[in-house]
């Protein structure tokens, strides 16, 4: 069965109109597609769905759900931001949506100890220092390598063991306090990396990886395979990695292969993945949400 739950349309940092989605995946064999904007923030950005927008994005992804029943099924998603101080708690967003499946995400990162950032991320989820957020976060994605290292310096004042360890921390928080559908691209730490500041294989970063995989076991989530680095040429392998995979499998951990897809000919870039899986006999490959 061929699907895709992780995608980005026109309403958030995707091209596109959802219907256009919807064709291109008819045409490619899909039987399910999940749509899962970039959730609202609290602060001015050019990546999410706007407040004003997002009952928009939902009625028209439930309109295209109902006219298309019959030969595609589709869901209605989001992919959410967890940020301490901003945006911790997924339920009123679900609950005003009506959404079928959340995956959880963390893109924007403030120094945990940093109690001077954490007031100003606190007076701004009540409306105030809007301008504040981008230099209290950091941000680990996005096209700019020199974004991520920039941040870095700033907030973790070059201490890459200390920005790792609040990266998987915060997606730790996540899973614990909101048990998202899908856990999305979970090292995806690793990609402005580029294997400069630490390695993959070094023992304090796998301690780490492999804490957040136990806690990812524990609650029953579904693991993300994300093929989006491949294909954009930013990374060398999957988020998560192919030796993490295996480790993965080990556990009997459930997973879900996603795009990631910001335009449709995204949707079906799988970069192999459906291969490998089937390589190391991953025994727990989900191909369609049964919520």
């Amino acid at each position: 069965m061929i699907s895709n739950y992780h995608t980005h349309s026109r309403y958030c940092d995707g091209r596109g109109e959802l219907r256009e989605y919807v064709e291109y995946a008819l045409a490619h064999g899909f039987q399910a597609l999940g749509f899962s904007g970039h959730a609202p923030v609290p602060f001015p950005n050019n990546f999410s769905i706007k407040d004003d927008n997002y009952l928009n994005y939902c009625n028209e992804v439930r309109a295209l759900k109902a006219e298309y029943a019959d030969r595609i099924d589709i869901r209605l998603g989001l992919e959410i931001d967890y940020i301490p101080g901003l945006l911790e708690d997924f339920t009123p967003l679900v609950e005003q949506g009506g959404l079928e499946y959340t995956i959880g995400s963390v893109h924007l990162i403030p120094h945990p100890d940093d109690t001077e950032t954490l007031r100003l991320l606190n007076a701004t989820a009540k409306g105030d220092e809007r301008q504040q957020i981008p230099y209290h976060l950091w941000f680990i994605d996005g096209p700019r390598q020199e974004t991520y290292d920039n941040g870095l310096h700033h907030i973790f004042h070059d201490d890459i063991r200390a920005g790792v360890r609040a990266y998987f921390h915060q997606q730790n928080a996540m899973i614990e306090r909101n048990h998202p559908t899908i856990v999305g691209h979970f090292d995806k730490i690793v990609m402005h990396n580029k294997n400069r500041y630490f390695q993959y294989d070094e023992p304090w970063f796998r301690d780490l990886l492999y804490e957040t995989v136990q806690l990812i076991h524990e609650s029953g989530c579904i693991a993300e395979v994300n093929t989006r680095g491949l294909y954009k040429g930013r990374h060398t392998d999957y988020y998560p990695a192919r030796e993490t995979l295996k480790h993965m499998n080990s556990l009997g951990i459930p997973v879900l292969v996603g795009t990631d897809a910001h335009e449709p000919a995204n949707l079906d870039q799988f970069e192999g993945v459906f291969d490998f899986l089937k390589e190391i006999d991953y025994r727990n490959v989900v191909s369609k949400l049964s919520c």
